[in-house]
């Protein structure tokens, strides 16, 4: 028998000992491991819940007790997360979290005392909920060199570009539709400015290419600033508009990584294009393997609680020894966003008919319109990002918006 605790008795936490207790026989009969919770920390009490009976106020409890071999973290933002979580691993206990904030800030450092302590900290469910990406990025792709990561991996700005995208409607109608449903935070900062996608592909890019991606370097735009005009020249266009977080290692010259999460154009011919609501994808791209797709649910509570436990099986199979899933604690030096080079699609003021001046300043544009009074929209030439904004500046005011484009 393997005791475990689970910390924070949340939607995520109370989802933790839902999986571990109705699939117990299933989890016994497939990997001959015998789960059992024996605590669960939270201030609250649950009266009425079955749960009464493990409840524990005081973490020393735990963190003392020698029996317990894996701590669950489900506690969320960064302390006492990350006391906790160091505390257990320092006492030879193994970790697992689905908190993407706490693996970000403080990845390196847990994964490093793990190894020193014997244990093992993993964290499956921190960048795509319930869909299967940080095992394969260490087992089944670890014969592959990775160098291009992409994905939708925040389900609240997908629902939302979906069903303004669906229903014509626009961000702050929508988002409020979202937070009644559930699907996004009373206060959904973190989701609607990127931050919680920077975190994951800063994550994601440590794993795949060895050193330590700081998520604070990552350039990041959210999606608040997508009008319902953005969603008219993007269906003239055949295309859908998409959070896109992005990175790619030029493992063929120097090395250098790109990282960004930025609202994307996307052509029908992308996969990407067709994953609708709250649905996450990620594709991986390896020298070996080509392109891979990551596909599922990435949030809610089964889903996400599902992704945890199967991380505290492992630890439960390699009791006594560090898996290997870490980075260097070496800073991964990240390539100017203002470098890179792409197409853009400009929603401009003024006439279609009236080019010429959009022409001087961008060279050969073609012209998209979406039958909007008083503007057009066109699409640049290739360049780079500092190009761009170099060109924009020349036309002001005119220019009402920019979204690049996913080649």
């Amino acid at each position: 028998m393997v005791a475990v605790a689970v910390l924070g008795y949340g939607t995520v936490g109370s989802g933790v000992v839902e999986v571990i207790e109705t699939n117990h026989d299933s989890i016994l009969q497939k990997t001959g491991v015998d789960l059992q919770v024996k605590y669960v920390l939270d201030l609250r009490e649950f009266p009425g819940d079955p749960v009464q009976e493990k409840l524990v106020h005081d973490y020393d409890v735990i963190v003392n007790d020698p029996e317990v071999r894996i701590v669950v973290e489900t506690m969320g933002g960064l302390n006492p997360a990350y006391e906790f979580t160091k505390r257990a691993l320092e006492a030879g206990k193994s970790a697992c979290t689905s908190n993407k904030a706490l693996v970000a800030q403080y990845g390196t450092e847990l994964l490093e005392t793990a190894k020193a302590h014997q244990a093992s900290y993993l964290f499956e469910a921190s960048c795509g909920g319930g869909i299967p990406i940080i095992r394969p990025l260490r087992t089944s792709l670890g014969a592959d060199v990775i160098d291009e990561i992409t994905g939708i991996v925040n389900g609240t700005t997908n629902y939302i570009l979906t069903k303004m995208s669906d229903e014509g409607l626009e961000f702050d109608d929508v988002l409020r539709d979202a937070q009644q449903k559930g699907y996004a935070e009373r206060n959904p900062e973190a989701d609607v400015e990127g931050h919680d996608a920077c975190r994951k592909i800063a994550i994601l890019s440590s794993l795949a290419y060895g050193k330590r991606v700081d998520y604070t370097d990552v350039y990041t735009e959210g999606i608040t600033k997508i009008t319902s005009a953005e969603v008219r020249y993007a269906k003239e266009l055949g295309m859908a508009i998409r959070l896109l977080a992005y990175s790619h290692k030029d493992v063929e010259n120097d090395g250098r990584v790109i990282a960004m999460v930025a609202p994307f154009l996307v052509k029908k011919t992308d996969p990407l294009y067709f994953v609708n609501g709250v649905f996450n994808a990620i594709f991986v791209h390896g020298n070996m393997l080509g392109d891979a797709m990551f596909y599922g649910q990435g949030a809610g509570k089964e889903a996400t609680a599902s992704a945890v436990v199967s991380d505290v099986i492992e630890e439960a199979q390699t009791l006594g020894s560090s898996v290997m899933s870490e980075w260097s604690p070496e800073k991964q030096e990240l390539q100017p966003v203002s470098e890179t080079e792409k197409q853009f699609f400009v929603r401009m003021a003024g006439d279609a008919r009236n080019r010429e001046e959009a022409e001087q300043v961008f060279g050969a544009i073609s012209t998209v319109q979406a039958d909007l009074p008083d503007e057009y929209g066109f699409i640049t030439p290739v360049m780079s990002e500092a190009k761009f904004q170099e060109c924009a500046a020349q036309l002001e005011d005119k220019v009402l918006g920019m979204i690049r484009i996913r080649a």
